[in-house]
């Protein structure tokens, strides 16, 4: 017998637990896939034994298991965020003609995965590898601004947990909201001399397929040489970046 129609469940199973916020029921599991309830038991404890899956028996749930999310973290070390994204900061360059970033949130920093350098253009600090505090980067401000309260909280725990430069920056979580929801708002984050004197950004999100602000991309560029005509064709260009990077990560 075909093992693939079993195959098509197991997989299946896995994407719905994938999208949930809790662990459910074996119940919900049949009832939403259109699974025989023996067959939905007897491929959830499969699932269970390989580790795939977890099975709360105080709860009588099943979410996933820590294998799944081994497999999450082999995906990113892997790095194809990097590959994928690279054409896309490559023609932004070509395009604005200014350097281009893209960072991914690293616990409370942003980390640079890529820098493209945009001819004739002044040296920056940041470079591949280089960590900075997310509320002082336009990208790191941009990606913070579309995560949920919970997960903010859990970056920054207390006010003792942000960092400010020269005096600037959000100094409490109350006025790091406001500020995240004044991004939310407009759509793309700035930041002016934060990271470098007389340098300027601006930033965007990239999302997953679950909303998830994978990376930002950012684009930097002296600011006493870009009015606000300027202004606004680069936050135009660096949002369409943020629109392809999101289609190719299937957002």
């Amino acid at each position: 017998m075909s093992l693939a129609p079993s195959a098509d469940a197991v997989l299946r199973i896995l994407v719905l637990l994938a999208r949930q916020v809790e662990p459910v029921p074996a119940a919900t599991v049949a009832a939403d896939l259109d699974l025989p309830r023996s067959t939905t038991y007897r491929l959830l404890g499969a699932l269970v034994d390989q580790g795939f899956v977890s099975y709360l028996p105080e709860e009588r749930r099943y979410g996933l298991g820590v294998v799944a999310f081994e497999l999450g973290s082999s995906y990113s070390r892997q790095m194809p965020l990097r590959r994928v994204a690279l054409p896309v900061l490559t023609r932004l360059v070509d395009t604005v003609k200014e350097n281009a970033h893209l960072t991914v949130l690293y616990g409370p920093d942003v980390y640079y995965v890529i820098e493209e350098r945009a001819p004739r253009r002044r040296a920056l600090v940041t470079d591949v590898g280089v960590r900075l505090p997310a509320t002082l980067t336009a990208s790191g401000l941009a990606v913070l601004s579309v995560l949920t309260s919970t997960q903010l909280r859990a970056i920054y725990p207390t006010s003792a947990s942000l960092v400010e430069r020269d005096g600037r920056g959000p100094a409490t979580l109350a006025e790091l909201r406001i500020q995240l929801a004044e991004v939310h708002r407009r759509g793309y984050a700035v930041e002016e001399g934060l990271v470098t004197p007389g340098l300027a950004s601006v930033g965007v999100s990239a999302l997953d397929r679950n909303g998830y602000p994978v990376a930002g991309i950012s684009v930097t560029f002296e600011a006493e040489r870009v009015d606000p005509e300027r202004h606004g064709r680069l936050v135009s260009a660096v949002q369409r970046a943020a629109a392809t990077l999101t289609r190719r990560l299937g957002g």
